[in-house]
Formats: structure tokens, sequence, C-alpha cells
């Protein structure tokens, strides 16, 4: 498997698996979602996670695969307010639990660099198109 398809499925399957949590689990994830946020934290949980299970699927499907890249890295980016607020409201648990919530932050660029990764590498429908 090549670096940009071992990508594209490792990305896949992190945002079907959190795509599925959001929907099947959600309280823990309305609990992060910011309160400046209009209407209630269900609505951005389910939202949330059908956007991940939609762009898993097209990270999986190799000709619309640059789409899902493009899609993946957008995502991570709308999310990230919410592992600000996860880091937040974590500020006086233990260190454990801060220290998760502080290591997701640089981790949703990491993300998004391989996100943009597989968009640039993917051989698929261009985002042009």
């Amino acid at each position: 498997m090549s670096g940009a398809r071992g990508t594209a499925a490792f990305l896949s399957v992190l945002l079907g698996g959190a795509g599925a949590l959001h929907l099947v689990r959600p309280a823990p994830f309305d609990s992060i979602v910011p309160p400046a946020l209009p209407g209630p934290a269900r609505g951005y949980t389910c939202a949330s996670g059908v956007a991940e299970l939609v762009v898993a699927g097209l990270l999986a499907i190799p000709r619309i695969r640059r789409r899902g890249g493009l899609a993946a890295a957008a995502l991570f980016l709308a999310v990230f307010p919410a592992n600000l607020q996860m880091a937040y409201d974590r500020r006086r648990a233990s260190p454990g639990k801060r220290a998760i919530a502080l290591g997701r932050l640089p981790l949703q660029g990491v993300l998004i660099a391989q996100a943009l990764h597989v968009a640039r590498t993917s051989t698929g429908t261009s985002a042009a198109s």
C-alpha cells in the first residue's frame, strides 16, 4: 500500500470510527461543543458524526479520494474549536485528562497535514472537476 493510500485508509478508519461513536454515544461529544454556538449541542454532534462518515467514505473510494482529502482537512479544521473547548474545560482535571486534551491540539494539525497530503498525492478526481 503506497504512502498516500495508507494514509487515506488510516484517516478513513479514524473518521468512520469517530463518526459512528458520535451517533451511538453522543453525550461525551455534546459536552465539548462550544457553548457559544447557537442551538442544542446534540445537533452539532450528530452533524459532525454524519460528516465524518461521509468523509470516511470519500477517502475510501480511490476515484474521489482527492476530494476526500480536502474534505477531511476542512472537517479537522472545523472541529478544532471543540478540541479547544475540551482543553479549556479540562484545565483543572487530572493530569492525565489534561494531557489528553492538550495533546489533541497539535494532533489536529498533523491530521490536517495528512489529509492535505492525501489530496495532493491522490490520482483520482481533481478538486477542480
